[in-house]
């Protein structure tokens, strides 16, 4: 059996998958999607690894990351305890078990990660997925969930933090509503119609005031602080309201009121420094960037179907 080198004894071997990613992949940028990392803690690890060795292992190149002698001397012995040992795996282990739980916005939640969660369990059958979605979300600083998809980037705390997607949102109403009265054309002509939205004083994030965006003195008279519970009005008839993209175009009886009028926001995905590098939730987030990336057209308000 192949014996560990004396050098390698003395690294933080839970630097080394952080290492094959970005050789095997060429740019940190990359290494961080397939480790379900973001950029900066792949550098850092990449450092801290070369500290322990004395070693510069990458050039940085125009292109990305090139392996120096000293790096592709350690990938050859890396590869080959890899191999010997069964992985030490940038990605998801294929036989996962337990439980995680994924904190995310309650319209996200619901009419996206839902509608796809199926692909994930057949992926990991041995994995438990529990999918918190709510207008509050729970804390991965305070360990109340592993992963949280969050409207900003928290400022502070134990945090890894990366952007998992933009996505858009637009004013929508149902067809019915819109036969009995006359369209808006501009945003002024909100003024004549009855809208629907959040509760402003106990609204959980800043991101959510929408309204705010379409024009000035604009306040909804129906109001809500469940996104479905604002569907379920927009869908009946009950006024003009905000709805993300990926609510609004997969419901066939609402068409979107000023369509030129779009809104932007972010999702981020957060999880604990301690917990970041855990299998399960690398395959989570392995998981969650695939799938954003494959509906992005829907998340950027292109009427793709789910």
């Amino acid at each position: 059996m192949q014996r560990v080198p004396a050098y390698l004894q003395i690294v933080d071997w839970s630097d080394l998958p952080f290492f094959l990613a970005v050789a095997r992949a060429g740019q940190i940028g990359r290494a961080a999607l397939t480790t379900g990392s973001d950029a900066t803690t792949v550098g850092r690890r990449i450092r801290r690894l070369e500290t322990a060795l004395g070693e510069r292992l990458f050039e940085q190149t125009a292109h990305g990351q090139n392996l120096t002698p000293a790096g592709r001397d350690l990938l050859l012995r890396v590869e080959a305890m890899d191999e010997i040992a069964g992985g030490i795996r940038s990605g998801p282990a294929p036989d996962l078990r337990g439980t995680i739980r994924l904190s995310t916005a309650e319209g996200f939640g619901t009419w996206f990660i839902s509608r796809h969660i199926g692909a994930l369990a057949e992926r990991h059958p041995g994995l438990s997925v529990e999918i918190a979605a709510s207008s509050g979300f729970l804390s991965p600083s305070r360990r109340e969930t592993d992963l949280a998809i969050l409207l900003h980037r928290p400022r502070r705390g134990p945090l890894i933090a990366r952007k998992l997607t933009n996505y858009a949102l637009r004013l929508y109403a149902s067809r019915a509503y819109l036969a009995e009265r006359a369209p808006p054309v501009a945003a002024a002509d909100l003024h004549r119609h009855r809208l629907i939205g959040y509760i402003p004083d106990i609204l959980t994030v800043p991101e959510l005031r929408y309204l705010d965006e379409v024009g000035s003195g604009i306040e909804p008279e129906l109001k809500s602080s469940s996104i479905n519970a604002q569907h379920q009005m927009i869908a009946a008839g009950a006024g003009v309201g905000v709805l993300p993209c990926f609510i609004g175009d997969v419901s066939p009886d609402l068409v979107p009121v000023l369509p030129d009028t779009r809104i932007g926001r972010s999702f981020w995905l957060v999880a604990h420094r301690e917990t970041s590098q855990f299998p399960n939730v690398q395959a989570v987030s392995l998981w969650l960037t695939e799938l954003v990336a494959a509906h992005a057209p829907l998340l950027a308000g292109a009427r793709s179907s789910p």
